[in-house]
């Protein structure tokens, strides 16, 4: 049961090469993770989620993302209603559905 429970950023490694000078360095879906996160601060805080705030919130936390990220997070969330997304987490309906029943003739 390594990091399972933890936090993101216990379950995060980096190697000393990725590491320079107290910053991380991650990849892959962690990349996406870490900007998640700093758009739901950025929401909580009441601010505009943008490409330019993301990038300070994950400087601020010394984590290293690709350059892109940022953007493309900040274009995702461009004109939505962050809080109407976060109250539909959850809120699908419970029954599968039944699918269309078979006709027989």
């Amino acid at each position: 049961m390594l990091g399972l429970g933890l936090p993101w950023p216990h379950r995060l490694r980096s190697t000393p090469t990725q590491r320079t000078r107290g910053h991380m360095a991650i990849g892959g879906n962690s990349n996406e993770l870490a900007c998640v996160y700093a758009a739901l601060i950025l929401h909580d805080d009441g601010l505009e989620i943008s490409s330019d705030n993301i990038a300070l919130i994950l400087k601020a936390a010394k984590i290293d993302v690709e350059p892109y990220w940022p953007t493309l997070f900040a274009k995702l969330c461009k004109g939505k209603n962050v809080g109407d997304m976060l109250s539909a987490v959850g809120s699908a309906p419970a029954g599968g559905g039944g699918g269309g029943g078979g006709g027989g003739g």
